[in-house]
């Protein structure tokens, strides 16, 4: 096996979040947030809770389950609450991480959080005004026998304070029964109404006589980096299609004559909490939207530059992938225009993803799309598009023979075995593409690998993908960028389709 740089290896590996830190410390302050309610603390929590892959690509060394892990040292005293916006039912929003639409995705969350022994009480569908889809899902649950409630668009929101704290306004949605002192809530993504439902909880429980308290857990922005760190930068182009922007909080400022970072839905929404708070308890505990949140994330910092490198990746990523579902129209002009931005605040371009330009050249070369990785030790390995494979399949056996020390010159996959798949596809499936994608070139490999030892011995090196980097010189398909995900790799794609064909999949 060819040896590597081990220098730039433990470079490509190295640690620069201590999770074991931030779990301590954020479990401590949840608690202490706890003690100061009397019986029932709903908490929002915001970002992925078992797979926050953004978190760990912008922190490395954070763990993608690393909430709920906490999560369930309190199992005993919490009960979740999953918000999902009626809006986002209706249009069949997608979990871009996933795959799956976020209803689909309230399901996986009930199930997973089941599982690991998190009581689910129930779902809210906020935003509610009688959309097709979200009856639809509403009954589906309601058969599941699992309890739902719906809440209302609230005119005037969030500047009438008078009518939306009301029984006109919180008033009228629908009061969830809940039985023990932590509300967790959270939801598939974000802009589904968390904080809304936590403050009409709030308006409800006061009027039951139930002295209720509410706290934030979401960990972007880090409220003591500096606004324009690159960790925060990440953050706004991870939202960039929600237009979430990254401010100063100018409660903290003015409360404590100390700079934090928030961003302007919660700094919008911090005079209603007030008010919800006056009028419900006759003062406010908190003097700032950070003052609500609960983030020790900025604590737990090893080593800057590793941070920042990660997160200005991360930049670039997102602006690829802005810039695809644009051509998709999934985001409009605004979205893509904002990441460019925040990449020259960052002062980041292109050109520091060197495999964008692997991929491109590859492409010129050959007159047909073609994938680049780059490997631990820098190297970029490069996959074309042939008549058997696709560049995304030839550029992962590409890298696996690297990896296994294997010459680029013999093949891994006996043509015996590919031609029968090809076959299948085309004859009996009614495929026009005869080139196999990757999950077909892996189970390909994994049938050779029962009789070649090259074959197996590359087949088992794909633990080693994890955490490489990869563009592809066209958009690929919805396949290869699961299998991609699964692995570990972070691809992007030139916002070009690969065919000139109407419909795209």
């Amino acid at each position: 096996m060819p040896r590597l740089n081990t220098a730039i290896i433990f470079m490509f590996n190295k640690i620069g979040f201590d999770n074991d830190k931030y779990i301590k410390l954020q479990s401590e302050h949840i608690m202490k947030r706890i003690s100061q309610f009397d019986n029932k603390l709903y908490l929002e929590l915001g970002g992925k809770l078992f797979d926050d892959y953004h978190a760990s690509r912008v922190l490395p060394g954070f763990e993608p389950d690393s909430k709920i892990k906490m999560l369930t040292k309190l199992a005993d005293k919490a009960e979740i609450v999953i918000v999902i916006n009626a809006i986002d039912i209706e249009k069949n929003k997608v979990r871009s991480d996933l795959g799956i639409t976020y209803d689909e995705d309230v399901l996986r969350l009930i199930d997973a959080f089941r599982n690991i022994g998190l009581y689910v009480g129930s779902v809210v569908i906020a935003q509610y005004s009688g959309q097709y889809n979200a009856d639809i899902f509403r009954r589906r649950l309601i058969d599941m026998k699992i309890p739902v409630y719906l809440h209302f668009p609230i005119p005037g929101y969030p500047s009438n304070m008078s009518f939306i704290v009301s029984d006109d306004g919180y008033g009228r949605n629908e009061y969830i029964e809940t039985t023990r002192p932590l509300v967790i809530v959270t939801a598939p993504g974000p802009g589904s109404g968390k904080m809304a439902t936590c403050l009409s909880q709030l308006y409800h429980e006061y009027k039951r006589g139930i002295h209720a308290g509410y706290a934030k857990f979401e960990t972007f922005p880090v409220w003591n980096l500096p606004l324009k760190h690159p960790v925060n930068l990440a953050y706004e182009a991870a939202t960039a299609d929600l237009n979430d922007v990254n401010m100063i909080d100018p409660f903290h400022l003015e409360a404590y004559n100390e700079t934090a970072v928030n961003y302007n839905r919660d700094v919008e929404a911090f005079p209603l909490l007030n008010t919800i708070f006056e009028k419900i308890a006759g003062e406010s505990p908190y003097h700032s939207p950070t003052d609500m949140g609960v983030n020790m994330a900025g604590f737990c910092i090893l080593d800057e530059d590793v941070v920042k490198k990660a997160s200005n990746d991360e930049i670039i990523r997102r602006y690829y992938a802005a810039k695809c579902d644009r051509l998709m129209c999934t985001v409009d002009d605004e979205a893509v225009y904002k990441i460019e931005l925040i990449m020259k605040q960052a002062g980041i371009s292109i050109e520091d993803r060197p495999v964008v330009s692997s991929a491109l050249k590859r492409s010129e070369e050959t007159g047909a799309p073609a994938v680049a990785i780059e490997m631990p030790d820098g190297k970029i390995i490069t996959g074309r598009t042939s008549s058997l494979l696709g560049a995304s399949s030839a550029a992962l056996l590409n890298v696996l023979k690297e990896f296994a020390g294997i010459d680029d010159k013999i093949h891994i996959l006996s043509r015996d075995v590919i031609e029968p798949v090809q076959n299948l596809k085309i004859v009996h499936l009614g495929n026009q593409n005869p080139r196999l994608h990757t999950d077909e070139t892996l189970i390909t490999l994994s049938v050779c690998a029962a009789s070649d030892s090259n074959a197996e011995l590359a087949l088992k090196q794909l633990s080693r993908l994890h955490g490489l980097e990869a563009h592809s010189s066209v958009m690929l398909s919805s396949v290869d960028i699961a299998l991609f995900k699964k692995l570990g790799v972070n691809i992007t794609c030139e916002p070009v389709y690969e065919s000139k064909k109407v419909r795209h999949s």
